[in-house]
C-alpha cells in the first residue's frame, strides 16, 4: 500500500484525533489542524517525523489557504483531505440566536468550503486525491431541536455531492461520512452550544431525549478501521453511514419519504401541467 499524506481538521480531540492517529500507526503522514494546537503536543512527540502540526481556526479563509500550503509545501503531496472541525447547536428554529447560527454555519459549512477550495489545485495538479467531509446521520432527516445543526450538515452533503460530481473526471474522489450517535465529547459545551429554552417547545425536547438510547451509542475508537477502508477503496462511497443505530433510523426516513411521495404521486403529477 502506498503512504498517503492526510490534511485533517478539528484534530484536538475525538473522531479527528482517532483518525490522525490511525493514519499515523500505519505509516501515513499527516498535517493535524487544531484551533488549540497544544492538545498535539503528545502525537507530535510520537511521531515526530511524521505528523505536521498547525494551529487553524477553519473560518479564516485566508488562514485555511495558508496552512493547506504549508502541509503541501512541507510533505510535497496531499492525497486525503478530511473536513471534520464542526460543532452542534442545541434549539428550536425559533429558539436560536442569529450569532450562533453564522458561527456554526461559518465552521460546519463555510469552514469546509474553504478547506476544499484550498486543497483542490493541488489534487488537480498532481491527478487525483480524495475529499473527506463529517457530516452525521443529521445530515439524513431533521431532528426536534437540532433544526439548524441539520440545516448546516444538509448543506453540507449537497455541497460535496455536487463536487464529488465535478471532479470525478479530474480522479478526486469524494466520501460524506455520516457518524450516528457516539460517545465523543460532541455533547460538550464546548461542541454543543444551548439556545435560551422556549417552554413552548418542552415537549418537543421531552419527545427527543426519550427516544435517546444509551445502548445505541457507539464507540469512536471502533471507527478508524471504516474510514481507512474508505481511504483504501478504489471506488469509495459518496457516503458511509458509521454505527448500528444510524442505518435502520436512515432507512426508515427515507421509507417514510418514498410513501409520501408515493401517496402523493398524482397531485406531484398534475402540477406539471400541459404546455400547448
Amino acid at each position: 500500500m502506498t503512504e498517503k499524506v492526510w490534511f485533517m481538521t478539528g484534530c484536538s480531540r475525538g473522531f479527528g484525533r482517532l483518525w490522525a492517529e490511525a493514519a499515523l500507526q500505519r505509516g501515513d503522514k499527516v498535517a493535524a489542524t487544531a484551533r488549540d494546537e497544544s492538545r498535539l503536543k503528545s502525537l507530535a512527540a510520537a511521531y515526530p517525523d511524521s505528523l505536521l502540526v498547525l494551529p487553524l481556526d477553519v473560518t479564516r479563509r485566508g488562514a485555511v489557504f495558508d496552512a493547506v500550503a504549508a502541509a503541501h509545501d512541507h510533505f510535497g503531496r496531499l492525497d486525503v483531505i478530511v473536513n471534520n472541525a464542526g460543532h452542534g447547536l442545541r434549539g428550536a428554529v425559533e429558539e436560536v440566536q442569529e450569532a450562533d447560527v453564522r458561527e456554526l454555519l461559518d465552521t460546519n459549512l463555510l469552514g469546509a468550503l474553504w478547506v476544499t477550495q484550498a486543497a483542490l489545485p493541488f489534487l488537480r495538479a498532481q491527478g487525483g486525491g480524495h475529499v473527506l467531509a463529517v457530516s452525521s446521520q443529521g445530515g439524513l432527516m431533521g431532528e426536534a431541536t437540532l433544526g439548524l445543526y441539520n440545516a448546516s450538515k444538509w448543506a453540507l452533503e449537497g455541497m460535496m455531492e455536487a463536487l464529488s460530481k465535478e471532479v470525478a473526471h479530474l480522479g478526486i474522489k469524494v466520501t460524506i461520512i455520516e457518524p450516528g450517535p457516539y460517545a465523543t465529547e460532541f455533547a460538550s459545551p464546548a461542541s454543543l452550544k444551548a439556545s435560551p429554552e422556549n417552554p413552548a417547545y418542552d415537549e418537543a425536547r421531552q419527545a427527543l431525549y426519550a427516544d435517546f438510547d444509551p445502548a445505541a451509542v457507539g464507540d469512536p475508537a471502533a471507527t478508524p478501521p471504516a474510514v481507512l477502508a474508505a481511504v483504501d477503496a478504489a471506488e469509495p462511497p459518496l457516503r458511509l453511514i458509521l454505527g448500528k443505530s444510524a442505518l435502520p433510523k436512515v432507512r426508515s426516513h427515507y421509507a417514510a419519504r418514498l410513501s409520501t411521495w408515493d401517496a402523493w404521486a398524482p397531485v406531484s403529477e398534475r402540477a406539471h401541467g400541459t404546455r400547448s
